[in-house]
Parts: C-alpha cells; structure tokens; sequence
C-alpha cells in the first residue's frame, strides 16, 4: 500500500470519526435542548395549577363565607383543620365506633379490587372468544346489550336476596360494574386485530393457543387496559354508594355517618381522599400499556 493511499485511507477514517462525533454530540445536543423545554414546560403547568388552585380556593372561601359557625357549607379553614384531625387519627382502632379513616379505606379497596379482578378474571377470556367467534358472539350479544345499561345499584337488592351476605354483595355489586366494560372492550380490541395477522397466522398453521397468546392478545392490550382502567374507575364510583347502603366499614360508610352526624368538613376529606386514591388507581392500570411492544 502507497503513503498516498494510506494517507487516503487515514483521511477517510479521521473524517468519518469525526462524522460520528459530530452526530453524537447533535444528539446530546438535541436531547438537552428537549429535557429543557420538557421541565420549562413542567414549571408553567406547576404555576398555572397553584394559581388555578388559589383561585378556586378564594373563590370557596366567598361562597362560604359566614357558614363557619354551625352552618352546613364547610369553609376551606375548617376543612383544613379536619384534615388535619382525620390525618392524625387514622390509624386509630376501636371498633365499632371509633376507627380510623385507614381502615375504611381499606375495606373499600378490598372490595372494589375482589369484584374487578373477578371481573377482569371472567370477561377479558370471555371477550377473546366471543371477539374470535362471530357465531358466539352474535347469540350472546343480545344478552350483553341489555344488561349492560343497567345500573351496579339495581343488582344490590338482588345479592342481599341471593348472598344474604352484605360484604358479598358489595363485591357482587362492582363485579357487575366492572364487567359488562372489560368485556366490550376486549371484544372491540379482537375485531380490530390487523386481519393480515391473523391471515399470516393461518398460513403458518398457527395452532388456537399461538393466535390467541401470540397475535390476538398482543394486538389486543390497549383495547383491554383502556376497559380496565373505566371499570376501575366505575368501581371506585359505585362502592362508595354501595357501602352507603349495605353500611359495615368503607369510604361509603364513613360519609353516610359523618352526613348523619352532620360533619360536612368531613365529608370535603373523604371526597379529597376518594379522589387522590381513585386517582392513584388508574395510574397504576395505566402502567399495563408498557406490555405492549413497542412499534
């Protein structure tokens, strides 16, 4: 080999290093300049929320004000101090009278997670199936479309009668909630698999266990996390008019004693604490979008 095309060679692989650095560093670059804008971005949402917050308060504090001294509608103040007092005894057990605002709560997550879970156990198969198997589903889908409107409430009567049991059938009740969601939207998920999958799957013989775990469940997840996460959500909402009416421990319960006690600040905690908890739960569902590959 030649000085020359060494020299050739050794310019080329200088330049192209060189290249390499260069894109490198356009990525940082370009990276830095994105988690900038993200945490410019994350600030000014930060000051628009405290702003709006303070706003809203303000503006509860003038729809209230002069309620203070026995009056129904609670005061940002005393709402606060019974937060404070709520925070401070909640770890607090002496049944029946006297228990804490956390064992309530986690007589309402027992349950609403008992009664979706069984739901989520039976629809998300169920919905696979009938979603594979247009002659099942169109039989079945009659049934489906008829008791899915009907309230959770409407079938509490029907469990006391059938479970005599009013723990059970608060379970029954977000069992019910839960279920006719999961399974719709299972069955809209299968329908709207890419079809040259499943044309792909028949041409590779694929056996009934490998389409259904390896192309329909797969294509499937968004549709399926999208029901739990408004089942969850419908969940939360009916086990606390549930638990108003079947009483025992429960978010529900805790509200309907302190109406009939007439604490209304009470009541603007336990809504605080439904919220930031239901909140919490649909992240949580949310996280299940991560099992779907990447595209």
């Amino acid at each position: 080999m030649s000085s020359q095309t060494r020299g050739q060679l050794s310019s080329q692989s200088e330049t192209s290093v060189q290249g390499q650095i260069s894109e490198q560093g356009q990525t940082h670059a370009t990276a830095g300049v994105g988690s900038v804008l993200r945490i410019r971005g994350l600030l000014k949402a930060g000051g628009l929320f405290i702003v709006l917050a303070a706003a809203f308060i303000l503006a509860w504090q003038l729809v209230t004000a002069g309620y203070d001294d026995g009056g129904l509608a609670p005061t940002p103040a005393a709402s606060w101090h019974r937060l404070v007092e709520v925070v401070s005894t909640a770890f607090v057990f002496e049944p029946p009278n006297n228990v804490g605002i956390v064992f309530h709560l986690l007589a309402s997550l027992r349950r609403v997670l008992l009664g979706f879970g069984l739901a989520a156990a039976i629809a998300i198969p169920l919905g696979l199936f009938l979603g594979s198997n247009r002659l099942f589903e169109t039989a079945l889908d009659p049934i489906v479309q008829v008791l899915r409107p009907v309230s959770p409430l409407a079938w509490l009567p029907i469990g006391l009668a059938i479970l005599r049991d009013s723990e059970a059938t608060a379970v029954f009740v977000i069992f019910m909630a839960s279920l006719w969601i999961i399974l719709i939207n299972t069955i809209d998920g299968v329908r709207r698999v890419n079809p040259h999958f499943l044309d792909l799957a028949r041409t590779l013989e694929a056996t009934a266990w490998q389409h259904t775990v390896r192309i329909v469940l797969p294509a499937t997840v968004p549709a399926i996390v999208t029901g739990l996460r408004t089942s969850l959500s419908t969940a939360w909402l009916v086990i606390i008019a549930a638990e108003m009416i079947v009483g025992n421990r429960g978010m529900g319960t805790f509200v309907w004693n302190e109406w009939n006690a007439m604490n209304i600040d009470s009541i603007v905690v336990a809504i605080l604490i439904i919220g930031v908890v239901g909140f919490l739960l649909d992240r949580a569902v949310a996280q299940l979008h991560r099992l779907v590959p990447a595209a």
